[in-house]
């Protein structure tokens, strides 16, 4: 086995978005299987403009990196909100429960997260981000 694994994160990695009736105003490509990840994960994610993720989540020993690659948007982390810009870097603890929105100019984003477990150890929750929250 070659010590490493070389993809395209559009163009090797299955959009995950159309199974859960979100796309095409999500995109959501999970790569660590395909990269043959050991120890984390990884995801290329991009949102329409106005587009808030449906959900909010937290896990229970993962950490993730969030980074802007183009528009901007707002990161909502338990009460807290965050203006998002292209090349910001958000990290997000674990237990932090977290929704992303895109801007009006769209979101694209890398997440990275550690360490990977073997299951998903992602507690999440519909509606989260609400219009009153």
């Amino acid at each position: 086995m070659a010590g490493y694994t070389h993809k395209n994160l559009r163009d090797d990695i299955e959009d995950m978005a159309p199974q859960y009736g979100l796309s095409p105003r999500l995109e959501a490509r999970f790569a660590s299987a395909a990269l043959e990840c050991e120890r984390t994960g990884i995801s290329y994610q991009r949102l329409a403009p106005g587009v808030r993720v449906p959900f909010g989540h937290r896990h229970a020993e993962q950490e993730e990196i969030y980074v802007v690659l183009s528009g901007g948007g707002r990161a909502k982390l338990d009460d807290a909100i965050v203006e998002l810009r292209p090349l910001d870097a958000l990290r997000v603890a674990p237990a932090t429960f977290r929704g992303i929105e895109a801007g009006p100019d769209g979101l694209e984003l890398i997440a990275f997260g550690g360490p990977r477990s073997e299951g998903n150890d992602a507690e999440m929750q519909q509606d989260w981000w609400s219009e009153q929250s």
